[in-house]
């Protein structure tokens, strides 16, 4: 594997400083330090769970904060490769030049308007469904919010190193108060009883699949919706209304996709890490999920869950095609009748 050169890490780096320091300030203080504990971590070699200094962690945290407040107004570094200069955006021009030396490089929109980029060793390619998938393994630059996977684009970007890092953060949370429920079944699944902590990484390489699915299903989302879902989010200026259509994107590509194939597989761990991550809004539209999750749990064969996967695919896409539509209506005014749609009893799924 080829070691990137130290000016492309360098460009590459300070466009995640640039888009950090635009957007570190979106998140609630408890996400930010949690976010920034990791990123510490990851940017100074330490494994996940390694204890950390408290004066150097503060020192850290000052010097990065002083980072961006110089870059606030900073436009994109263009990036070094083979000599010429590209346009950081030009990802497959990137790649195209990375690839035989063993990288792949990312770029793109995790929200409107809220850039990312990265760039990895590249572990492999391949077509999945139409649909080219990219697997990368150890990180050389990266921001403060790393995705574990994303669709860009119609090319799936797996993380295999902020997988691994995610679910170690997940599972050090876990250890404070060790609840019972779909994470500890998860990791139970892995050996967690009699092995410990070698669960985590059991999880991780395991699970990768799971989340493959989920982005295998927002391509699906994606034909479904066309540019018009895109233009939309785009248009909204209210972060709870942007949520609520992730939310409804995500269940939907869930419904078509993920769920349907965790249960056709007889993957037991699959669905419990499923519900371990069913969270935020998505818990707020759907409260039905949950239960038929508990009567999969007891014995019921995975009617009640199959009963609501259909109830969804169909659901979630009328939910998607009406806020589409109330957009069409009323254009760059559309974001408060988008959000009464999204929170009314109508897209509930109880």
């Amino acid at each position: 594997m080829s070691m990137p050169e130290p000016a492309l890490v360098e460009a590459v780096q300070t466009n995640c400083h640039i888009a950090d320091a635009a957007h570190a300030a979106d998140m609630s203080l408890c996400i930010y330090l949690l976010q920034m504990r990791e990123f510490f971590r990851w940017e100074l070699g330490l494994a996940p769970m390694e204890s950390m200094a408290r004066e150097e962690v503060g020192a850290w945290l000052s010097a990065r904060e002083a980072l961006w407040d110089s870059l606030e107004d900073s436009s994109w570094h263009p990036l070094p490769v083979q000599g010429v200069l590209v346009d950081p955006f030009d990802v497959e021009a990137v790649n195209a030049a990375l690839a035989p030396v063993g990288l792949v490089y990312g770029a793109g929109h995790t929200a409107p308007g809220r850039a990312g980029f990265f760039l990895a060793d590249l572990e492999s390619a391949q077509q999945r469904d139409g649909v080219l998938l990219r697997i990368s393994s150890r990180e050389h630059a990266r921001g403060l919010l790393t995705p574990p996977a994303a669709l860009a684009d119609n090319v799936i970007y797996l993380r295999r190193e902020s997988l691994r890092r995610w679910l170690w953060e997940k599972y050090e949370a876990w250890t404070l108060r060790r609840p019972e429920g779909p994470f500890k079944a998860a990791l139970d699944a892995y050996g967690h009883g009699s092995e410990g902590a070698a669960a985590v990484d059991r999880l991780a390489q395991a699970q990768a699949e799971t989340l493959i699915l989920h982005e295998l299903g927002e391509a699906r989302v994606s034909a479904l919706f066309g540019e018009d879902w895109g233009r939309m989010r785009e248009a909204m200026n209210c972060r709870k209304t942007d949520l609520l259509l992730r939310a409804v994107r995500d269940l939907l590509a869930d419904s078509l996709s993920t769920l349907p194939a965790l249960l056709a597989s007889g993957e037991d761990a699959s669905v419990h890490f499923w519900f371990a991550n069913f969270e935020g809004m998505r818990t707020e539209l759907a409260p039905a999920l949950p239960r038929a999750y508990a009567a999969w749990c007891a014995g019921d064969g995975g009617a009640s869950l199959r009963a609501e996967i259909a109830r969804g695919a169909s659901h979630w896409q009328r939910v998607g095609e009406q806020a589409m539509v109330l957009h069409h209506q009323h254009g760059s005014a559309a974001q408060p009748q988008v959000r009464q749609w999204l929170e009314s009893p109508g897209c509930m799924l109880g």
